[in-house]
């Protein structure tokens, strides 16, 4: 920061309560701490409990990653189906960040609630990682969400997300579909 190669400072997976020393130390030191990246999809709420209102509190924003659940969320894969070849699960299955992240998610019961949230987005008019992106963003202390693409293709079809307006009704659907399913543990938060 002296030098000026540091404009502003960002923390990933940090619990609240890191949040919040973290927050003390960065005033006390005139770091200006703007943003939180941590995980965050449908599926994988963990910062809703504590690290959220952390971040709230002490002015940081959320600009979140995995928000179709490494893919999962994108509707491409079938429950009792192989992996589609060339898709992120055919090729870096049984790697380890691959397996932890995404390989709890490749579960019939899983899958199944995925396809029924892709009826869901037709009938809202959007593909299914349209709805999963739009519902991140719908989060007001979202300030954005990292997006992984193959192609540039993904990328302009998931941009239609930006500014899409949940009603409260798609929002329970979204949540009925997906109950048991969703991962809201605090403790698992880094």
């Amino acid at each position: 920061m002296r030098q000026g190669k540091v404009i502003y400072v960002g923390i990933s997976e940090w619990t609240a309560d890191q949040i919040s020393k973290g927050a003390a130390l960065a005033r006390e030191l005139r770091v200006p701490l703007v943003a939180s990246q941590p995980q965050y999809s449908m599926l994988w709420r963990v910062i809703e409990a504590e690290v959220v209102q952390a971040c709230e509190r002490e002015g940081i924003g959320q600009v979140v990653w995995s928000p179709l659940a490494q893919g999962i969320l994108t509707g491409k894969y079938s429950p009792g189906q192989p992996l589609p070849q060339g898709s992120r699960a055919a090729t870096t299955a049984g790697a380890p960040f691959f397996d932890k992240l995404a390989g709890q998610w490749l579960r019939a019961e899983v899958l199944q609630a995925v396809s029924k949230l892709s009826t869901t987005a037709q009938e809202a008019g959007l593909t299914l990682p349209q709805l999963a992106i739009a519902w991140v963003l719908q989060n007001p202390q979202v300030s954005a969400a990292i997006i992984g693409a193959s192609n540039p293709g993904q990328i302009k079809e998931n941009v239609k997300a930006v500014g899409i307006r949940l009603a409260p009704g798609l929002l329970k659907q979204i949540d009925t579909i997906l109950e048991g399913l969703i991962e809201r543990d605090p403790a698992k938060t880094g």
